[in-house]
C-alpha cells in the first residue's frame, strides 16, 4: 500500500474564529483525512476552549468537499452505542460517505469521571469495549437492533436508512492488548497505534520501531486466528507520542526519514498534529505546510 498523510485538528478554536479555516486548509494542503479527538476535555487543554468532536466534524463535513474526516478516537467513556450510532449515520450522510470512526477503549483522563462515575480499571475498560464495538457494528449495519448486554443494550433501535458507506462506515480500532487486537481483527478496517507508551519519555527511536514491529506482528496473529489476512488492513500511526516527537516536525527531511522507516515497517497512514502555539503541539506553520505538500513526494524520489 502507498503511504498516506493525515492530520489531527484539536477542537480548541471557535468555528468562526479560525476553526473553520483549519479544516479548509487541511483539504487545501491535500491531507488524506483530518481527524479530531473525541474528548470532553483533554490534558493541558482542560481549562481552555474545547468543543465537541461530532458537531465539529459535522460542520467540517459541510465546509469541505473531498477531505475524509474522523475521530481519533471515540471511546465508551461517555458514549453509548445506540445514541452514537444515530449520530454517526447522520455524519456519514452529511459528509457523503467521507467519515471514519476511530475507536478505542478509553483511558483514565478527565472523560473517565465527567459523568460522575468512578474510573474503570483496565479490565473494566476492556470488558466494556468488547461489548461496545460489536453492538455498534450491528447498529450501523442493521435497520433494527435489539440486544441485552452486561453494559450496553438496545431495544428495537432503528437506524434507517443506514450508512452511505456500505455495509457501514469504516472502523479504525486503536488497540495494543490481545483483547483489543482481536476486536480490531474482527471489526476493523484499520488499526491505530501511538507506539509503545512506555517508551515515550526515555525510549530510543530504535526501541520504538521494535515495539511497533511487535504490535504489528500481534495484529497479524490476531487476524490469522480468525482466518483474515491482515495485509489489506490500513495501519495508522498517530504521531507525536514516540521518542522522535520533539524533532518530527522540525524539518521536511526529519519527517521524511521518520516516514520512510515507518512505511518500511508496514504503516500505511501517518497522522500529524496541526500546530497549536504555546502547547505540546507547537510547531512552525511553514514547515508543517511543507511536510503536507512535499514530504510524500520526496519520500518516493
Amino acid at each position: 500500500m502507498s503511504l498516506r498523510l493525515s492530520t489531527v485538528i484539536l477542537p480548541v478554536r471557535r468555528w468562526h474564529e479560525g476553526g473553520r479555516d483549519q479544516w479548509l486548509r487541511a483539504e487545501l494542503l491535500g491531507f488524506h483525512t483530518a481527524y479530531t479527538y473525541d474528548h470532553l476535555s483533554w490534558r493541558t487543554f482542560r481549562d481552555g476552549p474545547w468543543f465537541g468532536a461530532l458537531p465539529t466534524l459535522t460542520a467540517a463535513a459541510a465546509a469541505t468537499e473531498r477531505l475524509r474526516l474522523g475521530t481519533l478516537v471515540t471511546s465508551p467513556n461517555f458514549r453509548h452505542p445506540v445514541t452514537l450510532a444515530k449520530e454517526l449515520i447522520t455524519l456519514d450522510d452529511i459528509s457523503d460517505g467521507r467519515f471514519t470512526l476511530g475507536i478505542g477503549a478509553g483511558g483514565n483522563g478527565f472523560d473517565a469521571t465527567a459523568l460522575g462515575q468512578e474510573p474503570w480499571t483496565p479490565r473494566e475498560r476492556a470488558d466494556r469495549f468488547a461489548e461496545f464495538v460489536p453492538l455498534l457494528d450491528e447498529l450501523l449495519t442493521e435497520g433494527a437492533v435489539s440486544r441485552r448486554g452486561a453494559f450496553y443494550s438496545a431495544e428495537e433501535a432503528r437506524n434507517i436508512p443506514g450508512c452511505v458507506q456500505r455495509p457501514r462506515l469504516p472502523f479504525a480500532v486503536a488497540a495494543n492488548g490481545p483483547r483489543g487486537l482481536r476486536l480490531a481483527a474482527q471489526h476493523g478496517q484499520a488499526w491505530v497505534t501511538t507506539g509503545d507508551p512506555k517508551l515515550f519519555e526515555e525510549g530510543t527511536p530504535e526501541q520504538s520501531l521494535d515495539a511497533m514491529r511487535g504490535q504489528l506482528g500481534r495484529l497479524e496473529a490476531a487476524c490469522a486466528e480468525i482466518g483474515r489476512d491482515s495485509g489489506p488492513m490500513e495501519k495508522i500511526l498517530l504521531t507525536g507520542f514516540t521518542p522522535e516527537r520533539s524533532t518530527l516536525l522540525e524539518s521536511v527531511d526529519a519527517f521524511v526519514d521518520f516516514a520512510g522507516r515507518h512505511r518500511e515497517l508496514g504503516f500505511t497512514e501517518l497522522v500529524i498534529h496541526a500546530p497549536i502555539p504555546d502547547s505540546d503541539f507547537a510547531a512552525d506553520e511553514s514547515v508543517f505546510e511543507k511536510i503536507a505538500t512535499e514530504a510524500l513526494a520526496q519520500l518516493d524520489d
